[in-house]
């Protein structure tokens, strides 16, 4: 008996595509019970960090398990882009990549490679693993690569510079804005409301929209997220599991501190 080949299709990939306003939050703190209450919440899609937080496979794992059950698409950020971390989240379950850091098309291309199978790109192949159930999924390796969504994160000089030609890529879902390393980068560190980073932003926006590509980018604060949006962001983090859990518990012993 064969076993029906239910992940498919990428809700996420097709409603980004669609250009569908996405609302996501960051997970940063590695633990399935606050990653399962983001899903109870009902975000459209969780970010799990394997940048800037302490996770690797072995915790994401458990995490997407937490998430199995609700409406949030799960969404990876590997610690870089690099072939053999992504082939191993590939095999751990993940269809929805944001990959840091990208600074050319060049870069852009090997992030697709990277999760597509030969002759499309670089996957190295595993018969068992949980992405296809252990091997119960039989026509897995003829339909995953069509079901991959990269997400490219521009946070650099040089990143701006190539966005043009970077959102042209085959294979690039969306275009995704780090305000924070953006700003570092040129040279208004932990100031990215500054006018030249706004304006970075802005032509990043312009020319992602020309390529007709989704845009996304990271907006804990509500104002900033509202006029991201009204500028044409559609893939939006809106905050994070940290974010919320430390000024949710400074403001409760602030309270009685009173």
């Amino acid at each position: 008996m064969t076993t029906p080949y239910q992940p498919f299709p990428n809700s996420l990939r097709r409603d980004l595509r669609a250009g569908k306003t996405l609302i996501g939050c960051w997970a940063s703190l590695a633990s399935p019970i606050t990653t399962e209450v983001l899903g109870v919440a009902g975000f459209d899609w969780v970010l799990l960090d394997g940048e800037h937080s302490p996770n690797d496979v072995t915790t994401f794992i458990p995490q997407l398990m937490a998430l199995k059950d609700s409406a949030s698409a799960p969404v990876v950020r590997p610690s870089s882009n690099d072939a053999v971390e992504i082939k191993r989240l590939l095999d751990a379950g993940f269809y929805n990549f944001l990959v840091p850091f990208v600074e050319s098309a060049d870069d852009a291309r090997r992030a697709v490679a990277a999760t597509r199978y030969p002759p499309q790109g670089i996957r190295g192949v595993s018969v068992s693993q949980r992405s296809n159930r252990y091997g119960a999924v039989k026509d897995y390796l003829q339909h995953i690569n069509e079901q991959i969504a990269v997400i490219v994160q521009i946070e650099s000089q040089d990143g701006l510079h190539a966005v043009r030609e970077i959102a042209a890529v085959d294979g690039v879902d969306a275009v995704f804005v780090g305000p924070s390393d953006l700003a570092a980068a040129m040279g208004h560190l932990g100031n990215s409301a500054h006018p030249e980073v706004q304006a970075a932003i802005a032509s990043v926006f312009e020319q992602v929209q020309a390529a007709g590509k989704p845009l996304g980018i990271l907006a804990p604060v509500e104002a900033d997220a509202r006029r991201y949006m009204a500028m044409g962001a559609s893939f939006v983090a809106v905050g994070s599991d940290l974010g919320v859990f430390r000024s949710g518990t400074q403001a409760l012993i602030d309270r009685y501190r009173a």
